[in-house]
């Protein structure tokens, strides 16, 4: 039953990456509709960011009331209305109001479905759970490219068959309601009584120490780098349409093909970094994801064909794959576990807000000026990262010898 379960959040998962990456790849059709400047992209981002935040702060709170089955549920039917209603928007200002039920829906199960997996399954689990974000991310551009081939550009279309895949896991979800206490239950009892003594200890060890947390030497830098690395990946996922659209002279199905690939690099980095773990050390892991996509964005600079582009979007996305759980799964070892989990809260937070602003200013920058400024943007926040993250690794490297 516990596998048959896990393919359910997986599924719950790749719902979940479907919208992410789908107002990137339609924007360029989208905003002519609309009557819309290139940049208010960016401000649609920031208020699904934004929603998205503050349901994440209060998930919590709505677990422990409601439990992640319903909230799931009710999340995915939040999701699904959202999108319908972006296929149906008559102007801006409609796409502005759906976009906080598409946040709020989001936010709650990004944090719900971590949670549950964190708390009920093996540790690997996680891994592949956002590998299958990856999956729904990759397929959301295709699925738009599909209905925006030739002269069709039916972006409304792709909405609303998005908003179809949601209502179906909807369904899905409501037939398996029963299922989620049973497998939670299961679970618990599986537990051994030197795991839960563990859990307990480093939980009231977390508690004790979170008013420091702040204070931890090099925290400061392991939160701008979580900010860095999700402006990056934020930004190449809604502009990368619009650049090579502008710059590039590409037909709008067709950048938003080539953007998919950018959300298959990292798909298919972050199933391999599972695999490479055993091997190589997460500080290295995140070094050299650092430095692959960081030349990723230096072929998007180059006055070269546009495949030279293309192959530059999927290098980006292979070297970003490994940065962000490896960073996560780091944070004992660079703060020690009783610092941890109000560090890694701090470092969500900042990831948030790494997506919830840089878009946007990004968006800003190029209706001032020109789309073109994209990849050295791009390329100035990938080197901010390497050094943050070069300057932290100095101090763990310090604290360890002193």
């Amino acid at each position: 039953m516990a596998t048959f379960f896990l393919i359910i959040i997986y599924l719950a998962f790749i719902s979940l990456g479907l919208p992410d990456s789908m107002l990137g790849s339609a924007w360029p059709v989208m905003r002519l509709d609309m009557d819309a400047s290139l940049g208010t992209a960016g401000v649609l981002s920031m208020v699904i960011a934004a929603c998205t935040i503050v349901s994440s702060l209060l998930s919590g709170t709505v677990l422990r009331l409601f439990g992640t089955g319903k909230v799931t549920l009710i999340s995915c039917i939040l999701t699904a209305g959202a999108l319908a209603g972006f296929s149906w928007s008559p102007s801006l200002i409609w796409l502005v109001l759906f976009a906080i039920p598409l946040g709020l829906g989001a936010g709650s199960v990004d944090a719900g479905l971590n949670s549950y997996v964190a708390a009920h399954y093996k540790a690997h689990h996680m891994s592949w759970l956002h590998c299958f974000w990856g999956v729904g991310a990759s397929l959301g551009p295709i699925i738009m490219a599909s209905f925006m081939a030739g002269d069709n550009l039916l972006w409304r279309q792709g909405y609303l068959a998005v908003a179809g895949i949601q209502l179906l896991l909807v369904v899905i979800l409501f037939v398996t309601l029963p299922l989620w206490d049973k497998v939670a239950k299961s679970s618990r009892v599986q537990l051994s009584a030197q795991e839960g003594q563990q859990e307990h200890e480093e939980a009231a060890a977390g508690a004790s120490v979170s008013v420091k947390s702040w204070r931890v030497k090099g925290v400061n830098l392991a939160l701008l780098t979580f900010v860095f690395y999700s402006g990056v990946e934020a930004s190449v996922g809604l502009w990368g349409s619009s650049f090579l659209v502008n710059i590039k002279d590409l037909p709008a199905a067709t950048a938003a093909q080539w953007v998919s690939l950018f959300y298959v690099g990292i798909t298919v980095g972050r199933m391999l970094t599972g695999f490479i773990t055993f091997k190589v050390n997460n500080r290295m892991l995140i070094r050299y994801g650092q430095w692959v996509a960081l030349a990723g964005t230096v072929l998007l600079i180059l006055p070269l064909p546009s495949i030279v582009s293309l192959a530059g979007l999927m290098v980006i996305g292979l070297g970003l794959a490994p940065i962000f759980p490896c960073m996560l799964h780091e944070t004992p070892a660079r703060f020690g576990k009783g610092h941890a989990p109000s560090i890694i809260g701090y470092q969500m937070a900042a990831a948030y807000t790494g997506t919830t602003l840089v878009p946007p200013f990004l968006g800003l920058l190029a209706s001032n000026s020109t789309i073109g400024i994209f990849p050295m943007f791009i390329v100035l926040f990938a080197v901010a990262m390497i050094l943050c993250t070069e300057r932290l690794n100095y101090f763990v490297r310090k604290v360890r010898v002193g």
